[in-house]
This record gives structure tokens, C-alpha cells and sequence, in this order.
């Protein structure tokens, strides 16, 4: 009996263990959504704390909760914050903290003081996180820069220049960088040097001032040579003007965000161009150890927390109190804000507000920060995607600071890439609806989103061309995004793309070849847009189709004749033969009766 009650107890637990992976799995792929209170409530029957399931669930919960606290850092909370961070295992998590971070700082590179400050405090504490984190964006900025992208390279650098001001990493790095920027002059390399100069020029003013005196004296030379445009030319004197003040409008750290003592701070030295820098992007991953190791691991970060901890509470304890209150008013402002049903006037209220950000926004960054800081639910993703649409759609002519806003949302967030994707469908099986000037401005958008490969290319397979299939308004939209994309890349590129091996199941419809009637009129269709040049291989495959018609039809045509010829050939032998029947029959005849008349 008590045999069977324990084997009856150890499979409720392993049913338990089995329930929480798979609800784990389902929670992951946006399957069942499952309440915080019910998931912890089984969590905590989970009686072997040191099992794979159960450090999955504490890697989920470390993710979640260093996103929530980088994302809502500031300027005045930011000590609190750095409290709450400490509590978290910041050494197993911290590559997830790392690329928060980042994340953080390429959507609201206003805010780049901010995490700077954030991760001084850490990297006094945690070195390994500061080295971590230079040499990650020391490797964001080698990809922005070879692949030219403006907007990433400025965004990698400014953050290197905080970096310098709060002495993270030493004033070389921010030396060479500028080098580089000015080793190959462009209209380009010359204005994102002169931000980069803009936010670190005070530090390297104080820490290398020959250094400095080198850069400057490279950018008055440019000057004098006088072969760059004149707009150029007003930004470098705009530097000059900005040094005269002693940066002024630019400090190098700000008093409320001069967190880390000196004596602290650890400074790191990494080469910009040296190749055997590392990302370490596998610390981002969950990864099971032994519970031997994950238990003491737990119990020597519980060691360094406590240390860290208790240290600045020596250091603050005056304000401990005021910081209690904060967090609990803080606490009670979130728990009524929190929305608890979604009724179709909860979806009024948030697209209100989606669409009140938009149009109060000056720049698609300060957007796209301010969508982030809406604290969004999941599923409600939706809504900033329709949102940004509909609002291109609108302007009387494109405006690419609604379609900017996707792209970024695209590459931060996989979710808002795959809502795009499903609203290229929408769009396009309601497209006879829109207007002829709406459906210009979202062809473009759509553009936009695939020749930045912002969302996937695999789009197109919802779409063939054929005269049942397509309307006046489907062709259209299509031609103003093949346009845009032979514009923008221009045909050659554009033809690669067409032809790429893993993409070509995905335009099957685009260029079909089915039927001959379908493979005419695709032809016919791209030609008259002016992209002839795309339906090569279907010109090659309908002439192909067309001789081998020609060939079967001249096969069956002999074929036929044959027959012919043998039928008739058969009809003559047989009546030829019945000819020779019918005389011998005669001849027998008349040999009978000359035999008949002897006899008498």
C-alpha cells in the first residue's frame, strides 16, 4: 500500500514537472496565456530547485525583469534602479543586460547619458559587464560602418563617447574612431565625426589634449582644401564655435548622473580594429548546467548581491525611505494603469493614444522610444503596426517618417516584423477599397520595409499574377513596389534578388508558369511598367513551352497521317481480294454447267 501511494505521489509530481514545461513551450510560442500568479503558484511546488525546468524559468524571469527596469531607467530613478538591478544575477544574465542596453540605446539614443551612468555604476561593481558591452558595440559599429548605414554608426558612437565621458573605456578608443571616420573624407564621415566630437570633446579636451589638437587640426585642413559642400563646411564651423565655448552645451557628464568615484571606476582599453574581439552573443542563450553548479553559483552571487547591496545602503540610507515610498506609490500608479479586459473601447483608448504619440513626435527615434514606453500588451502589437499605416496612407505624398518607425520596431522586435508581414496580406487583399493616393503611399511603405529587408521576402507567395486573380488596383499597388525597388536598388540588384535560390519559391505566383495564357499576361504586365527585363526567364521558358507545343502537334499530325495511310492501304487490299473471290466464283460457275450440258 505505501508502495503504491508513493509511486502515485512521484507521478503527480512528474505530471506537475511535464504541465510546466509545456505551458512553458506554449508561452513562448504565444500559444495559452498563463497568469503570472498561477505559473509562480507551480513554480514553487516544484520541490528540485535546481532542475533544467526550473532554470529556464528563472532565465525567463531574469530576461523579463532586466528589460522592464533598462527600459524605464532616467535620470531620477536611476539610483533605484541600480538597486533593483543588483538584486537580479547580473553575472549569469549578464549578456542579457548587455544587449538590453543596447536594444535601449539604438531606440532612444536621447537617452544614451542615461544608460552610460546606468552601466558606470555596474562596471565599478562588475567589470565584466563593462568589457562585455564596449566590445559589442565596438563590433555594431565595424558592421554600421562597412555596410554604410548612417543612422547605426552614429547611434554605436555616441554611446562610445558616453562610454569615454564616464570613463568606461579609455580616451584611445574615442581617438581612433575619429581617425578612422576622417582617414576616407565623405559628406557622411565628416558629419558623424562632428556629433561623435560634439559629445566626447570635453573629455578628450581633459584626458588627451594633443589628441585632440590632432583631430581639429585635421578638420580645419579639410576646411581649407575647401572640395567639400558648403552645408559640410557650416557643420565643422558650427564644431570650431562649440569648442570656443568649451562645450558648454555639451558636458561630459552631467551632475545628477556623476554616480562613481574616481578612484572606482574601472577603465577598460580595447583596440577598435583588432580581429580577435567577441561578442559572446551565447550568453544571451539559456543554457542547463548541473544543479551542483547552478546551486553554488546562486549562492556566490547571493554573496555579491548582498555586498554590493549593503555597501550602498551604508552610502544611501537617508534617502532608503523616500526610495520605499517611490517604489510603492510606483507600484500602486502600475496596478491601476494595468488594463484588465479588452472591450473595443480599451482599443479605442490605446490607437488614441498610438496615433497622439505619432503626431507629437518631432523625429522617428523620439517615436519609436515613445511606442516602447507605452508598455504595449501582448497581441496589442497589432494596433502601432495598422496605426503607422493608416497614418502614411493619410499624407497627401509619402513620408518616410512613418515607414522609418517600422523599420526600427522591425529589427528591435521579431513580433512587429511578423505583424507587418501578415498586414502585407490585409493590405493587399483590400486594396480595391483605397483610393488611388493611399495606395501609392502604402505600396512605397512596403517597399521601404523590403528593400531594407525589414520584413521577409517570402511576402510575395500570397500574391500571383493572372487576369482572374489580380485587379486594376492589385497591379497597380504591385507596380508601385517593383518601381520603388528598381529605384532604390536599381535592376541589376533587384534581378539578383529575383533569381536567389531560397527566395524563388516564394514567386512562383509572381512569375508563373502553369499555364501558357498566365505566363503571357505576366509577361505583358511587367513589360508595360517598364521591368520587362524581370520576366527573362519567362520569356525563355514560353518560347521553350511554345516549340515543344509545335514539336507534340507535328508528332501527333504523322501520327495521324500513319493511320491514315494504313487504313486506306487496308481498305484497298481487302476490296482487292473480294475482287478475286468474286471471279473465281464466276469461273466455278461456268465449269459447272459445261459439265451439266455434256452429260445430256
Amino acid at each position: 500500500m505505501a508502495s503504491k501511494e508513493a509511486k502515485q505521489e512521484e507521478d503527480i509530481e512528474s505530471y506537475k514537472k511535464r504541465k510546466i514545461a509545456d505551458l512553458e513551450n506554449l508561452g513562448r510560442s504565444g500559444g495559452v496565456y498563463v497568469p503570472p500568479f498561477k505559473l509562480a503558484r507551480m513554480q514553487k511546488e516544484i520541490e528540485d530547485k535546481t532542475s533544467a525546468e526550473y532554470q529556464r524559468q528563472t532565465w525567463e524571469a531574469l530576461r523579463k525583469s532586466i528589460n522592464g527596469l533598462v527600459n524605464k531607467v532616467n535620470v531620477g530613478n536611476i539610483k533605484n534602479i541600480v538597486e533593483e538591478l543588483f538584486q537580479e544575477n547580473l553575472v549569469r544574465g549578464r549578456g542579457l543586460l548587455v544587449r538590453a542596453l543596447i536594444r535601449a540605446q539604438m531606440a532612444s539614443p536621447g537617452f544614451t547619458h542615461v544608460f552610460a551612468a546606468l552601466l558606470a555604476v555596474i562596471n565599478s561593481k562588475l567589470p565584466e559587464v563593462g568589457d562585455l558591452l564596449i566590445r559589442r558595440v565596438i563590433l555594431q559599429f565595424r558592421r554600421a560602418y562597412k555596410r554604410n548605414d548612417k543612422i547605426v554608426t552614429t547611434a554605436a558612437i555616441k554611446f562610445m563617447a558616453h562610454l569615454v565621458n564616464q570613463k568606461i573605456c579609455s580616451e584611445l578608443l574615442a581617438l581612433h574612431v575619429a581617425t578612422l571616420l576622417l582617414e576616407r573624407v565623405t559628406e557622411d564621415s565628416i558629419e558623424v565625426c562632428v556629433s561623435f566630437l560634439q559629445e566626447v570633446g570635453q573629455a578628450l579636451e581633459d584626458l588627451s589634449k594633443s589628441g585632440c589638437q590632432a583631430i581639429f587640426e585635421r578638420f580645419r585642413t579639410i576646411l581649407h582644401e575647401g572640395e567639400i559642400d558648403k552645408r559640410v563646411q557650416y557643420v565643422i564651423e558650427g564644431l570650431f564655435e562649440t569648442r570656443r565655448k568649451k562645450f558648454s552645451d555639451h558636458p561630459m557628464v552631467l551632475e545628477e548622473l556623476d554616480l562613481v568615484d574616481d578612484d572606482d571606476q574601472i577603465t577598460h582599453e580595447v583596440d577598435l580594429l583588432e580581429e580577435t574581439v567577441k561578442g559572446e552573443e551565447t550568453l544571451n542563450i539559456f543554457k542547463a548546467i548541473p544543479p551542483e553548479q547552478y546551486a553554488a553559483d546562486e549562492a556566490k552571487w547571493k554573496l555579491i548581491s548582498s555586498e554590493i547591496l549593503g555597501l550602498e545602503q551604508d552610502e544611501g540610507s537617508d534617502s532608503s525611505a523616500d526610495s520605499d515610498e517611490e517604489a510603492d506609490a510606483a507600484a500602486d500608479r502600475r496596478a491601476q494603469e494595468k488594463i484588465l479586459d479588452f472591450t473595443e473601447q480599451d482599443l479605442v483608448n490605446l490607437r488614441r493614444q498610438i496615433y497622439l504619440v505619432i503626431m507629437s513626435s518631432v523625429h522617428f527615434e523620439e517615436c519609436v522610444h515613445k511606442i516602447l514606453k507605452l508598455n504595449i500588451a501582448e497581441g496589442q502589437e497589432k494596433e502601432v503596426c495598422t496605426m503607422l499605416i493608416d497614418c502614411c496612407a493619410m499624407e497627401k505624398m509619402f513620408n518616410r517618417f512613418f515607414v522609418l518607425q517600422a523599420e526600427r520596431l522591425c529589427r528591435l522586435n521579431p513580433i512587429y516584423q511578423d505583424n507587418f508581414t501578415e498586414a502585407f496580406g490585409v493590405q493587399f487583399n483590400t486594396v480595391h477599397r483605397l483610393e488611388t493616393n493611399k495606395l501609392r503611399n502604402i505600396g512605397k511603405f512596403f517597399a521601404h520595409l523590403l528593400y531594407t529587408d525589414a520584413i521577409p521576402w517570402s511576402i510575395w507567395a500570397q500574391v500571383k499574377i493572372s487576369e482572374e486573380t489580380t485587379t486594376s488596383s492589385s497591379r497597380i499597388f504591385i507596380k508601385v513596389i517593383f518601381q520603388e525597388l528598381s529605384e532604390q536598388w536599381g535592376i541589376k540588384k533587384l534581378v539578383d534578388r529575383l533569381r536567389e535560390e531560397e527566395l524563388k519559391p516564394f514567386f512562383v505566383g509572381l512569375f508563373p508558369k502553369d499555364h501558357p495564357k498566365n505566363v503571357r499576361f505576366a509577361i505583358n504586365y511587367f513589360t508595360a511598367i517598364g521591368l520587362g527585363v524581370l520576366t527573362e526567364d519567362l520569356r525563355s521558358f514560353l518560347e521553350q513551352a511554345n516549340a515543344q507545343a509545335a514539336a507534340e502537334a507535328q508528332k501527333a499530325a504523322e501520327e495521324r497521317a500513319m493511320e491514315e495511310s494504313c487504313s486506306s492501304s487496308s481498305s484497298s487490299s481487302s476490296s482487292s481480294s473480294s475482287d478475286s473471290d468474286s471471279d473465281s466464283d464466276d469461273s466455278s460457275d461456268s465449269d459447272s454447267s459445261d459439265s451439266s450440258d455434256s452429260s445430256d
